[in-house]
């Protein structure tokens, strides 16, 4: 219900903090973290904060959700190098964070897959990395 949505908006600021405030990842993309992209022209490399999945993982223990939201890294340096550089920064940061919330609170954070692709013609790698969330309501 709606829990899992106020949890999510409280999630994505977070992690967008986290991914702001982190020196590993700034010292690489300075402060190119966008949780929406910028008009006018973008950087070489740049990290996304993607789409969210929202799963209800309540139980007796009281309301809790799983989230698993996507950081995405797009580049147009030659070579995946790059772009891989700034996806393994990314999951340094977010490796067991529990980054404080403006409602509910992470128990579990932990990154789940990734995926590279390559975008408009082959000019542009893309590096997706799934992470999940465990949330919980109070």
């Amino acid at each position: 219900g709606d829990m899992t949505y106020a949890l999510s908006e409280a999630l994505q600021g977070a992690v967008y903090d986290l991914l702001q405030n982190d020196a590993g990842l700034t010292a690489l993309v300075g402060d190119a973290v966008y949780d929406a992209l910028p008009a006018g022209t973008l950087p070489e490399t740049y990290v996304r904060l993607g789409s969210e999945k929202a799963l209800d993982a309540s139980d007796a223990s009281g309301a809790a959700a799983q989230h698993r939201f996507d950081v995405s890294v797009i580049t147009s340096a030659p070579g995946f190098a790059q772009a891989k550089t700034v996806a393994a920064a990314i999951c340094d940061a977010l490796r067991d964070a529990q980054p404080s919330l403006s409602r509910g609170r992470v128990v579990d954070l932990f990154f789940h897959s990734a995926k590279a692709r390559r975008i408009d013609g082959a000019a542009t790698r893309q590096i997706d990395l799934e992470f999940r969330a465990l949330l919980a309501d109070a």
